[in-house]
């Protein structure tokens, strides 16, 4: 069994694999059926919403995107605040965009879910961190505010916490050409060139005239050190926050970053690493075999992704202004959804014209008299209870920014 038989069997590639289109219709559907729930908002007795409390504007699937973007990158400011590790910083961006293909933010705020995905990742990527103190870091959260979310997360992420990340290709396809540049390297099965015959057209890459063969393996290797860091710059930022997770496998990724920041050294290396495929009669070096086409096709579909502009950070100062406005109609969405629940929970007054009626209930007996009408005092502290537990939930969350990060 290869790396790749391996892959299809990870929940990753089962779970989570997708075509552009797939992902663009999924995103759709999960946008529509929250607004068709929030339209046919009812209370028990099958009212629809009144004509005073019409329903609001709700986000577009690409208001909703926007919004989860901006809230990875938090997650990632606040890794790195905490210097976590890459590994769980990626996770818990791959747990919030896994979470938001099949639920929407006007369902579950992103800024609820965020500390719990970056806790949960912690504990999937074996990085300890006391719960008391994760939430000590985080201004107006309590231990219980960070786990409370978890088993909602889980079912969101159909329980797959296995992420499959790019960064063991890059390091290992690194230290593969390294190994090439100094003649180590063994050519793979069916290959017809010689470990030296690479090594000697690596050598050869851009060129290089002047100085010896020391000196252009020394070039070489500084070279491939340069295209190691910057591929990592593109793994770290627009790897994670675009769509590359779900439309590429880890390789094609690695692979397409390197093409991205090197292009001559990425041909080369999958050059080699796929030589041996070629038909009957055709020279290595002087046409690529049908695979080679094909796989290159896929990688400059990732690499053009990697190198969007939209699929990097989002600067907070440019989306600033649009990133509000969503907020402000997502608060108007769910003010809207409290309000109809409000109502839906709000026991019925009894009116009468000087009727005296006695009602029974777990509590006792409660008299309503006159035109006025008393509600019954059990319902009213539900009601309150369940109020004032949403005013501060709002409270927290009423900067769409949040307050500064704790010490």
């Amino acid at each position: 069994m290869n790396e790749d038989d391996l892959y299809r069997l990870s929940s990753q590639y089962r779970l989570w694999s997708f075509t552009p289109t797939a992902l663009s219709d999924l995103r759709a559907s999960t946008n529509g059926l929250a607004c068709q729930r929030i339209h046919n908002a009812t209370n028990d007795s099958g009212k629809s919403a009144s004509s005073d409390n019409p329903t609001p504007h709700l986000l577009t699937p690409a208001e909703e995107l926007s919004l989860v973007t901006f809230y990875c990158s938090r997650a990632m400011d606040f890794c790195d605040f905490c210097e976590f590790p890459t590994a769980v910083r990626a996770t818990a961006v791959q747990f919030l965009r896994r979470f938001y293909t099949t639920h929407s933010p006007m369902s579950h705020h992103p800024k609820t879910l965020m500390p719990c995905a970056i806790f949960l990742a912690t504990k999937t990527e074996s990085h300890y961190i006391n719960i008391d103190s994760f939430a000590a870091k985080l201004p107006k959260t309590s231990p219980e505010d960070v786990i409370r979310p978890e088993l909602l997360l889980n079912e969101g992420m159909r329980f797959s916490f296995d992420v499959r990340h790019p960064y063991r290709a890059l390091e290992g396809g690194t230290m593969e050409m390294n190994e090439i540049a100094r003649g180590g390297y063994a050519p793979p099965q069916g290959s017809r060139n010689s470990s030296t015959e690479v090594r000697r057209r690596m050598l050869e890459l851009g060129k290089v005239e002047k100085g010896g063969e020391v000196e252009r393996e020394k070039r070489v290797l500084e070279r491939i050190k340069t295209a190691h860091n910057n591929a990592r710059v593109l793994l770290d930022g627009p790897g994670v926050l675009s769509d590359a997770y779900f439309l590429y496998t880890p390789s094609q990724i690695f692979l397409a970053a390197l093409i991205a920041v090197d292009e001559e050294l990425g041909l080369f290396y999958l050059h080699v690493l796929l030589s041996g495929t070629q038909g009957p009669g055709v020279k290595e070096e002087e046409e690529p075999s049908g695979l080679e086409a094909k796989v290159l096709g896929v990688l400059r579909g990732c690499s053009a992704l990697l190198q969007d502009p939209r699929s990097g950070k989002p600067d907070v100062k440019e989306v600033k202004g649009a990133l509000k406005e969503i907020d402000r109609k997502l608060k108007r969405v769910e003010k809207w959804i409290e309000q109809q629940e409000e109502r839906d929970e709000r026991p019925e007054s009894v009116a009468g014209g000087g009727e005296k009626r006695e009602e029974k209930t777990g509590m006792g007996t409660v008299e309503e008299k006159g035109g006025k009408g008393i509600e019954m005092v059990a319902d009213k502290k539900v009601v309150k209870k369940r109020k004032l537990e949403r005013d501060r939930a709002r409270m927290e969350g009423e900067e769409l920014f949040g307050g500064p990060l704790g010490k």
